[in-house]
């Protein structure tokens, strides 16, 4: 702690130290369409005007804006361009020391050149890839229409959902979900469920973020995925509603109204959503063990209502200093039917022994809410200060009702009947506090910053046996699991460009302090397990611009991912007679190291190769402890290794035809050693494609066509897949003035997208498959009421990181 402590100080007190010696400039402007739409994304390059020298790239921000900071003192020209289109080149700007250059308004134009203003036709690609991220612009996608957050995850490149609902990144797991910048406290399963209830339509933009620098939190060692909410930018009061229907297995229902206003002194903003309906999952699980064959067939329906909102406001004090707070809350009732039917034989017959039929019902009501209070400072000359309090609540009531009958072949005579329901409350309270600052600072920018984050988890597991019309509690399987954390972190970053290179260089330190304790109900004994560990995670990264269109960046991080607050917790968590699924208390963090090289041409195509290696990686593993029970527990692999190679590419074919191609492939290797014969030594070479094709056809139609190709591979250590493909397409047209959009698309148009795979480990011969409601036709209408040119400010607060490790069924 006193070493965190120092570097604490040490950064701050270099930050006010230099806090005179700034003599660096800025320059500022805006970009909008012709009607003074704020348009995000366009290409922005500052250029030396003695020798043509490329000195800052930016790309406008959500409200049009840009900023280029710590420029010196100098002669400059500036650049705007977007693919397909054709160059603009300005005037050359005087940058002063310490002051602002603002330039010109930016307006892009199908119309061509205006007086005094940089004029250039611009379209917003659906994929981007930027130097330090790549984003997928939902909210220009056709396709998205219909689908759910999760649903886009499946579908964005690079990405790919397992069989177990993991998101895994360029070959490798431990992905970090932020939201709006923060990360979501909700851990895997709920996270899950929340953002399968989130719509698209809510979605403006995913942002994949592969090699996060010290400012982010370490947590994560794949990288992070930022989910950016749709957000107002135009002035004065006006809403928007949109309305959907899908048409799958079973009919979804989903709706949404956001509200926003802004005046001089305030800007207040308001949104709701809801979506319904009933979903459909198939799985189905093949396990040799121990003589014994177990052939299971499971139909899974989910009855459904998700409500999400928000709420807040921003306080302009003057033009330096803003306050702020929002509300936000997510809400579902659940209820799930699930049908399994296991056959039960002997592996050296055919001949079928017995049956277990095992119709559960699983009902579940889940809460979370998050408080956010915030400050800004912007000094206007790239001193920035930003203050964020946090508190999250998360409460989920679950209770099921579990009945196994044993019965003969032909179903006519019972064996046995065994009855179980079980009750798994769960209270987490997430506090945190953020402090950012940003600076000029001997001819580069820096950046420090504290946080703090505590977390309390509350898990009750009451496991009964009916017993007639009884519920006897089973003292052995039941208990209360309380988990603490608190974690404090300091950090720094410094970027300096010099010429041709630039510099990133950056350290973060987290001290984690954690205490598990396990009560039993069959004793008054607790058990605790206690840690207290001291990282460092370094980042750093070296840019070369070899020419005007040429970039070459080399990027190193070390990053860590704790394990969810339930993977801790050992209870036995009974998914059906044979199976069940247990944490481990004995988890540790696993840490990953990671470097990057990445080659940028014209700022449009992007080759990245990458190499990481994470020790005590962990991963779901099937074992057995009894001659009919299999268990599915968390523990940590000696290590894993992925190498990676990565290109994506936007092509324009003519004015009204865009292409966008991503391809990955990837090597992983996963070696570890249990003893006892209990060996993963697995090696996969695999591949991704993902091709989106769009089409600009007359009177505001617009049509597109996408689709993505994973090839075999492993998933979770263990598990090797076969190949998944699936096509889909949709059509978006402008009505009532433009102020109203259709949408109508159809996804998964062959029906192709199901997994299947096995794996061999500790006895358990396991063969898998599963599918889900892909295939579907959903319609979309949405409208705009009101005044066309309001901004909001993009909250980022802290509270988020905790959130992701919050774990349910």
């Amino acid at each position: 702690m006193k070493k965190l402590i120092s570097l604490t100080a040490m950064q701050l007190c270099l930050s006010l130290f230099m806090w005179a010696q700034d003599s660096a400039g800025s320059v500022h402007g805006s970009v909008m369409d012709a009607t003074h739409e704020p348009l995000a994304f366009a290409n922005l390059l500052l250029f030396d005007a003695t020798d043509s020298t490329l000195v800052k790239a930016e790309y406008s921000a959500e409200d049009g804006s840009f900023k280029m900071r710590n420029i010196d003192p100098g002669q400059y020209w500036l650049k705007a361009s977007f693919v397909g289109f054709p160059d603009f080149i300005s005037d050359v700007l005087s940058v002063q020391a310490n002051k602002i250059t603002e330039i010109p308004m930016v307006v892009l134009d199908n119309e061509g050149t205006e007086l005094a203003e940089v004029v250039v036709t611009a379209l917003k690609p659906l994929i981007e890839v930027k130097p330090d991220k790549t984003v997928f612009n939902v909210e220009g996608s056709i396709n998205a229409t219909g689908n759910t957050a999760f649903d886009l995850l499946r579908k964005a490149p690079g990405l790919v959902v397992d069989n177990n609902d993991n998101i895994i990144l360029l070959g490798k797991s431990g992905v970090r979900i932020f939201i709006d910048g923060r990360p979501s406290p909700l851990s895997a399963d709920d996270l899950v469920e929340m953002l399968k209830g989130m719509q698209s339509d809510q979605i403006e933009a995913i942002e994949i973020i592969t090699n996060p620098s010290a400012k982010y939190e370490a947590e994560g060692n794949a990288g992070i995925i930022n989910i950016r909410m749709k957000k107002d930018k135009r002035n004065g009061t006006n809403a928007n509603l949109s309305l959907g229907y899908t048409v799958a297995v079973f009919p979804k229902y989903n709706g949404s109204l956001g509200i926003n206003h802004r005046n001089k002194h305030m800007n207040a903003f308001g949104s709701y959503s809801y979506n319904t309906g009933n979903r459909r999952n198939f799985f189905n699980l093949y396990r040799e063990q121990l003589g014994m064959v177990y052939d299971q067939r499971n139909i899974r329906t989910a009855d459904y209502a998700n409500h999400n909102f928000k709420a807040g406001a921003d306080y302009f004090l003057n033009d330096k200093n803003t306050v702020g707070f929002s509300v936000g809350g997510f809400v579902s009732d659940r209820n799930d039917l699930n049908d399994g039917r296991t056959e039960i034989s002997l592996a050296s017959s055919d001949i079928i022994d017995s049956l277990l039929l095992a119709t559960s019902r699983n009902s579940s009501m889940t809460s979370n809410m998050d408080y956010n209070v915030n400050y800004q400072f912007d000094g206007g000359t790239g001193t920035i200060w930003n203050f964020d309090a946090n508190y999250g609540q998360f409460r989920r009531d679950g209770d099921a009702y579990q009945p196994n009958l044993y019965t003969s072949p032909d179903e006519k005579v019972v064996y046995a009947e065994r009855i179980f329901r079980s009750e798994t409350p769960t209270d987490i309270d997430l506090l945190s506090f953020k402090l950012d600052h940003e600076r000029n600072l001997l001819g580069g920018k820096l950046e420090t910053g504290l946080k703090f984050a505590n977390v309390t988890t509350d898990n009750t597991f009451n496991f009964y046996n009916v017993e007639g019309a009884s519920n006897v509690l089973d003292t052995d399987r039941s208990n209360n699991f309380v988990y603490k954390e608190n974690v404090g972190a300091a950090y720094f970053n410094f970027q300096r460009q010099f010429e041709k290179w630039s510099i990133l260089a950056g350290l973060r330190a987290e001290q984690t302090r954690s205490v598990g304790t396990l009560s039993s109900s069959q004793t008054n004994e607790n058990d605790e397990v206690k840690r207290s560990y001291l990282d460092f995670f370094p980042s750093g990264g070296v840019t070369y611009q070899a020419s005007p269109k040429t970039t070459w960046r080399l990027n190193y991080s070390r990053r860590i991912t704790r394990p969810s607050y339930q993977d801790l917790n050992p209870f036995e968590y009974k998914l059906d007679e044979l199976t069940y699924q247990r944490g481990n208390p004995f988890l540790q963090p696993q840490y990953t190291q990671s470097v990057q090289l990445t080659h940028s041409f014209n700022y449009r195509y992007n080759t990245t190769l990458s190499y990481s290696f994470t020790n005590d990686y962990f991963t779901q593993i099937i074992d057995t402890t009894e001659t009919s029970r299999s268990f599915i527990t968390n523990k940590n692999l000696a290590s894993q290794q992925v190498i990676s190679l990565n290109f994506g590419a936007p092509i324009t074919i003519t004015k009204w035809w865009n292409v966008y191609a991503n391809v990955n492939a990837y090597q992983q290797l996963n070696k570890a050693d249990f003893g006892e014969g209990k060996i993963v030594n697995v090696k996969v070479n695999a591949f991704n494609i993902y091709n989106q094709h769009t089409f600009m056809l007359p009177k505001g139609i617009s049509l597109e066509l996408s689709g993505f190709y994973n090839s075999p591979s492993v998933w979770g250590g263990t598990f090797r897949t076969k190949s998944m493909w699936s096509v889909e397409a949709g059509l978006k047209m402008k009505v009532l003035n433009d102020r109203g959009n259709i949408k109508i698309a159809v996804g998964d148009i062959f029906n192709t997208m199901q997994w299947s795979g096995n794996s061999d480990f500790g006895g358990v011969a396991i063969a898998n498959s599963g599918s889900w409601e892909s295939r579907r036709l959903s319609v979309n209408f949405s409208y705009l009421f009101g005044n066309e040119k309001v901004k909001t400010r993009n909250r980022k607060t802290g509270i988020e990181d905790e959130q992701n490790r919050i774990k349910s069924e």
